[in-house]
């Protein structure tokens, strides 16, 4: 006579098995997770948004000169048109407010930075 063990299949069963098979996983596949290192995808993008930030900051002053002397030449030679003149003014503040905007949120990064770094 063969005596086997008979495992009737339940959700309970299936439960079990997945958290010590993940644990098994993650012990032994993620060690570096494990050991509280930063994993080198976490660097990679970081670095990543470190160079998008510098090259957006560098884009970002001669793009507003642009603007802005954009709306000048647009009011100087409107040429008494009111609706040039409008839109040389909506130009000149808007490029004016959006810089402005991307500097306070470089200088708002950095202090987070600061703070955390």
């Amino acid at each position: 006579m063969n005596h086997f063990i008979i495992i009737k299949p339940n959700k309970k069963f299936f439960f079990i098995i997945s958290i010590i098979l993940l644990s098994i996983i993650f012990i032994f596949c993620f060690n570096d997770v494990s050991l509280c290192a930063t994993p080198k995808i976490i660097n990679t993008m970081q670095k990543a948004f470190e160079q998008i930030e510098k090259w957006l900051m560098k884009l970002a002053t001669p793009a507003a000169a642009i603007a802005v002397g954009t709306g000048v030449f647009m009011k100087k030679f409107s040429f008494g048109d009111e609706e040039r003149l409008r839109t040389g003014k909506k130009l000149i503040k808007s490029s004016l407010f959006s810089y402005a905007f991307i500097l306070a949120i470089d200088l708002i990064l950095s202090a987070i930075e600061s703070l955390i770094g």
